[in-house]
């Protein structure tokens, strides 16, 4: 379902309940104001939980409903509205517009029913619902993607918590109220009926179609009265029925506005003051005339285990303690020795892990309660800060133990820094960074600063705002300390808050509490070992071939300036648009937003097709390129300490689960060009080793076989042929051994582009085709594969109706364009549901991949290091003496790492460098 839940606020119930909790409160013109304020606060609180959502309010309109047409003394028992409430509803209402809130008043129906049919639409568009509510009546509304909000209780309720609560399933509430009748809206139900009677017959029968389809078994229940039940039941049935009819909420409410149309406007600032003026809020007016409003605690809400949530405690205020003495530290450390859990963070000299210093930690046990110890700073003579010898010994065998639980924030940086000094981080129990990327992977960044806001609406001390910007930064021990400690103080204590309000949630969905507890917080120890272990590379050979990129570059840019006639900057896309579509008039494929002519890479190529100086042009920004990022830069990245080089990969960038790397790039590097080919070739291994590669083959076209189920894709991998060459076969109808070349480079084009979900236009484009010609060939692969053609049709259609996809592992990928009203968006996402599940499942089956292998090799003994991980490559370093255990061994572990319809096969390569062993 998309990110951002609908929410859809019962505004008549928060009237009720807002003129009833609070006193009476007037102006000073004696008008009342408390049902205002309490209405307004909580529809401010709803607008602050949930960032991002569009919250409707929806309230009761005047006169007689359907309701009252079927029953005339439906609500008849219910008082007339006071007067002084009924003053206080123009106000609500205008304060409401004026926020931006939209606001909906339906004639002839209750606002429950505009709330259930719109919460009906919106789970039907892919878009979670929220009901900000107290009524009991709406949990019959409850499904898997709708839940209820009591901002009165600090409630939530869910599929579970309807159950808790009740004591039956949302799908059983109607027939409740039914039964028991209502006397708040004067609904009959069944004469001697109550709440325990009610549940025993629903327990035990279930609705009421099924308890009046087998009254005598009523007599055999055993509760009280359960002999003369049936009589009575029977004697009722029509009160039961019509108040079934009564205390069923619309779905189908026919309404000029739907979900989609719902939409927060800007809000009305002049407006708003003139309101809050009117009513006399004056902290309200101070935060609109620009005094900051106090900091908001945490927000989201917590489980407690029994299917409600709620709120933690807000953090009113902080106590962060700067640790400068032997006594407090000691008390810390026993605290810490203590806890369940504590939050853990280091400061550093360094962002790169290979060099940082460590010179403070911090802590946190409770929420709003933190320390940071510093031993490192510069400026602190000895006598004012802790010897940092001793601080080491009394919080090595704290870090080290793995009994005592620890949760962080990209915890496998300060792992590794840890390192540096020979600590062995353990007892990793959670990171914030991965619990969140877990959650909702292409939800946001998930950096501390990002996560604070986002979860906690709460605003961090960022590093710039204490140690200031560009080349004239400090680094963190260079901070004063009256600035240094409240900082890294609240990177412990937000840490612990996100932890509380995260997990929870993570844990309401196995699959993903699995992927977190199996895949990602595992790993993070396994890519810390895999950075600090490095590569080695040949920097004399990257050096030539800098140079001969040099010369070639110098020659492309002469025959650059014959072919366009003068002399012109090729890095420059205005001189370059000049160029091809001024002076040598080259047809215009593209325009940028601006209007002028496009000289991306894409429209390059196609123009390289009929073009000489568009290729050219490739080749030339190609190379440049490959100098700048790989061969003059490599060099330059060797650490002196290792004589190696340490990339950083990052497990929470990408929306699927792949890992990215940083410093270098090692994802990037080509390996199609003769010259991407040398730079892998200057990845070496040293004297006595060898580099061994190991390539998972063709291994999303597997999953795509495993997903779909296709009897004719899954026995051509099961029978070990070239996938291919038997599409070829297949699609062209012919003979395997008369496949040529071409038809299974076509072949190769259909298989690899139905996987990234490509239409019969970029078919054509691809394999310059006719479109009608393409199209053929899909309509002919579908008839060959009809599994790969139910897979693709039944994923957009779950997809739209789930609004994520998932991996076999379970990870979700949510799509929020999945129902997109623009056609380009819509189609853009349903090809991401498609290749999804494909790409996901790969990167998961590389991670549990990396984890068998790094437990097989620290117990084996071998000597063998794990140096890289590239898409679907595994790069070791292996002594020459044990290439033949490593070789087999890397093989069986990878090809177990999952267990599909058709075989995982992993090709292992050895090499005096990786393009040797690749």
């Amino acid at each position: 379902m998309s990110k951002a839940p609908l929410i859809l606020v019962d505004g008549s119930s928060y009237l009720y309940r807002a003129y009833h909790a609070l006193p009476p409160l007037t102006n000073s013109k004696g008008n009342p104001t408390g049902a205002v304020k309490g209405v307004i606060n909580m529809l401010r609180r709803m607008d602050k939980d949930y960032p991002g959502s569009v919250v409707a309010v929806i309230f009761d309109a005047k006169g007689k409903t359907f309701r009252d047409d079927i029953y005339p003394e439906y609500k008849a028992n219910r008082p007339p509205m006071p007067d002084d409430l009924r003053v206080q509803i123009e106000p609500i209402h205008n304060i409401i517009r004026a926020m931006g809130m939209p606001l909906l008043i339906i004639d002839g129906v209750e606002a429950d029913d505009v709330i259930g049919t719109l919460a009906r639409q919106a789970t039907e568009q892919g878009v979670d619902v929220v009901v900000s509510t107290g009524d009991k009546d709406m949990a019959q509304l409850v499904s898997e993607h709708v839940t209820l909000v009591n901002t009165m209780t600090d409630t939530v309720m869910d599929l579970d918590g309807v159950v808790n609560k009740f004591g039956i399933p949302a799908d059983l509430i109607i027939d409740f109220l039914a039964l028991m009748g209502d006397k708040v809206d004067n609904i009959p139900g069944v004469p001697g009926v109550g709440e325990k009677t009610a549940l025993a017959l629903l327990q035990s029968l279930g609705g009421l179609d099924a308890i009046y389809g087998d009254l005598e078994a009523i007599r055999e229940l055993g509760f009280r009265g359960a002999k003369k039940m049936p009589e009575k039941l029977s004697e009722h049935r029509d009160s039961a029925y019509l108040s079934y009819e009564l205390a069923t909420i619309k779905t189908d409410v026919e309404l000029e506005v739907g979900p989609r149309d719902l939409a927060m406007t800007a809000r009305n600032e002049d407006g708003l003051m003139a309101l809050f003026q009117e009513m006399e809020f004056k902290t309200w007016i101070k935060e609109l005339s620009g005094a900051e409003p106090a900091q908001g605690g945490q927000t989201s809400t917590q489980d407690t285990g029994d299917g409600e949530t709620v709120a933690p405690p807000q953090v009113s205020e902080v106590h962060y303690e700067t640790v400068l003495d032997k006594t407090s530290f000691l008390n810390w450390i026993e605290r810490l020795k203590q806890a369940d859990l504590f939050a853990f963070d280091t400061e550093t000299t360094s962002l790169d892990y290979m060099e940082a210093r460590v010179v403070g930690v911090s802590f946190a046990i409770e929420a709003g309660e933190a320390a940071y110890v510093p031993f490192g700073h510069d400026y602190l003579d000895a006598p004012e800060q802790l010897p940092e010898d001793w601080v080491w010994e009394q919080l090595r065998p704290l870090l080290e133990n793995p009994g005592i639980r620890k949760v962080g924030q990209n915890l496998k940086y300060d792992k590794s820094v840890l390192a540096n000094h020979d600590v062995d981080l353990q007892g990793i129990a959670y990171d914030t960074m991965l619990e969140s990327y877990v959650l909702n992977s292409a939800g946001s960044r998930h950096d501390m600063d990002t996560l604070a806001e986002k979860h906690l609406d709460h605003q961090t001390i960022h590093f710039e705002d204490i140690a200031g910007k560009g080349a004239k930064q400090l680094t963190f021990n260079q901070i004063p300390l009256d600035q240094a400690g409240p900082y890294a103080a609240e990177d412990a204590d937000i840490t612990l808050r996100l932890h509380q309000t995260l997990s929870p949630q993570l844990a309401r969905i196995a699959s993903l509490q699995r992927v977190f507890d199996e895949i990602e917080l595992p790993l993070l120890s396994v890519l810390s070992r895999i950075e600090r272990n490095g590569a080695l590379i040949d920097s004399n050979m990257l050096g030539q071939q800098s140079h001969e990129i040099t010369e070639r570059l110098q020659a492309l840019e002469k025959q650059a300036y014959e072919l366009a006639g003068e002399e012109f900057n090729l890095g420059s896309t205005k001189q370059l648009g000049a160029i091809l579509f001024e002076k040598l008039e080259l047809p215009v494929i593209k325009k940028t937003p601006k209007g002028a002519p496009s000289t991306a890479e894409e429209v390059l190529q196609e123009l390289a097709l009929d073009y000489e100086l568009p290729a050219l042009l490739i080749e030339y920004r190609g190379l440049s390129k490959l100098k700048s990022t790989y061969t003059d830069k490599l060099p330059k990245m060797v650490k002196p300490a290792t004589g190696r080089v340490h990339t950083s990969y990052h497990q929470a960038v990408t929306a699927t689960g792949r890992l990215s790397s940083t410093d270098p790039n090692l994802q990037n590097i080509p390996i199609r060009t003769e010259e991407g080919r040398r730079i892998r070739k200057a990845f070496v291994a040293p004297a006595g080793y060898k580099v061994v590669a190991a390539d998972y083959s063709q291994i999303e076209l597997r999953i795509m076989a495993h997903l779909s189920g296709d009897e004719n894709l899954q026995r051509a991998f099961a029978e070990g042929m070239d996938v291919h060459r038997a599409t070829a076969a297949e699609v062209f109808g012919v003979n395997l051994d008369q496949v040529s070349d071409d038809q299974r480079r076509s072949a190769k084009a259909i298989n690899f582009g139905l996987i990234y979900g490509m239409s019969a236009f970029g078919l054509a484009k691809q394999l310059h085709l006719g479109r009608h010609e393409a199209q053929q060939y899909i309509d002919l692969y579908f008839q060959r594969y009809p599994g790969v053609q139910r897979y693709m049709e039944t994923t957009r259609s779950e997809a739209a109706e789930n609004g994520y996809v998932e991996t076999l592992k379970g990870r979700r990928l949510y799509l929020p364009e999945i129902n997109s009203r623009n056609g380009m968006r819509r189609q853009a996402a349903e090809r991401t549901a498609i290749n999804a599940p494909m790409q996901g499942t790969a990167a998961d089956i590389i991670k549990l991949a990396m984890l068998d292998v790094d437990a097989w090799l620290t117990e084996s003994g071998l000597d063998a290091r794990m140096m890289m991980q590239v898409h679907d490559e595994l790069v070791l370093e292996v002594a020459e003496k044990d290439l033949d255990a490593v070789c087999q061994g890397l093989k069986d572990k990878m090809e177990a790492a999952m267990s599909l319809d058709v075989p995982l096969l992993v090709e292992v390569g050895i090499g005096e460098n990786w393009e040797e062993a690749h």
